[in-house]
């Protein structure tokens, strides 16, 4: 006997609640279903159902071998769309949440590229530092950069950033040369809001970990605005290397205290659920993977000289 069809006519028995209706869901005759079922109980040598004149009710032993076909027949299920969608065309609209700054910088030029190369795909593209539920709002994807990706999502790690501190040439020879990272605490801090870290910021040189409580002369949820506040030497920021490489490489912003390095973060695409990932999202994580894949960030303590990530 066919396993899998057991447990297919029994899963359309218990949905239904009799062999009669069990039996019409899966086009067959009454006395073919209820010998499926019977010749199950069987082979497995307990009683699965409670059979009355009125309905039919699961035993315990019925209880847990339903639960466990709902889990087998899921996986074949998914397993089949799976392969049927990758074969499938893309098409239909994409819905995404991307981060407000490196979205602006780094993906909006890929945008047209990929639509180029998927002409039947449309971009609902959103822009927010927010942390947004996914199935909450309909999405299909977000980009996120975090240490770690949320774990009840499922994940793919397109590329890496670390967070520089950093400042303008003018504010270091107005307020001096910091000599370890304790002395923040009496500086001007442009502090990005959202930052994981809060006000403690971590580095790290060698075995020597320092945590310092900092206190923000500004706070703002947008990483660009803190960037533009030190260009203009107000204060010192720690931000990550995919928005200040450019200046840092241009002399604009010196990185201080080198010889600490801050928190690496990573920066994934993030999904809802393994199930049945449609070619349209499957594509263009591919295609950011490549695209990320190939940017050269410049590395601050590197000087002008770019690194691939």
């Amino acid at each position: 006997m066919d396993k899998w069809q057991e447990m297919r006519v029994f899963a359309a028995v218990v949905d239904g609640g009799s062999f009669v209706r069990g039996a019409d869901e899966l086009s067959m005759s009454k006395a073919a279903v209820s010998r499926h079922v019977s010749e199950l109980e069987q082979r497995l040598g307990v009683r699965l159902l409670h059979r009355t004149t009125r309905k039919l009710s699961l035993t315990e032993a019925g209880e847990v071998f339903n639960a466990r076909c709902r889990d087998i027949l899921a996986t074949i299920e998914e397993s089949e769309t799976e392969v049927t969608t990758r074969a499938s065309k893309a098409t239909g609209s994409l819905k995404i949440s991307v981060p407000l700054s490196f979205g602006l910088k780094h993906l909006s030029p890929l945008w047209p590229q990929f639509m180029a190369a998927h002409p039947d795909v449309t971009l609902d593209v959103s822009l927010s530092d927010r942390v947004v539920d996914l199935l909450d709002e309909g999405l299909d994807l977000a980009i996120r950069i975090a240490r770690l990706p949320d774990s009840s999502l499922v994940s793919r790690k397109l590329a890496a950033t670390r967070l520089v501190l950093c400042a303008s040439p003018e504010y270091v020879r107005r307020r001096g040369v910091l000599q370890h990272p304790s002395e923040l605490e009496r500086h001007d801090v442009l502090n990005y809001s959202l930052l994981a870290m809060g006000d403690q910021w971590e580095f790290e040189r060698a075995n020597e970990r320092v945590t310092v409580r900092v206190n923000s002369r500004m706070r703002s949820n947008n990483g660009d605005t803190c960037v533009m506040a030190a260009l203009s030497g107000a204060g010192i920021v720690l931000q990550p290397t995919f928005l200040v490489s450019d200046h840092l490489a241009q002399g604009a912003l010196v990185e201080l205290l080198s010889e600490y390095r801050s928190i690496e973060l990573g920066i994934f695409a993030v999904f809802p659920t393994r199930k049945f990932v449609l070619p349209k999202v499957r594509l263009l994580v591919d295609f950011l993977s490549d695209a990320l894949a190939h940017v050269r960030w410049v590395a601050a303590h590197e000087g002008s000289r770019p690194t691939r990530v």
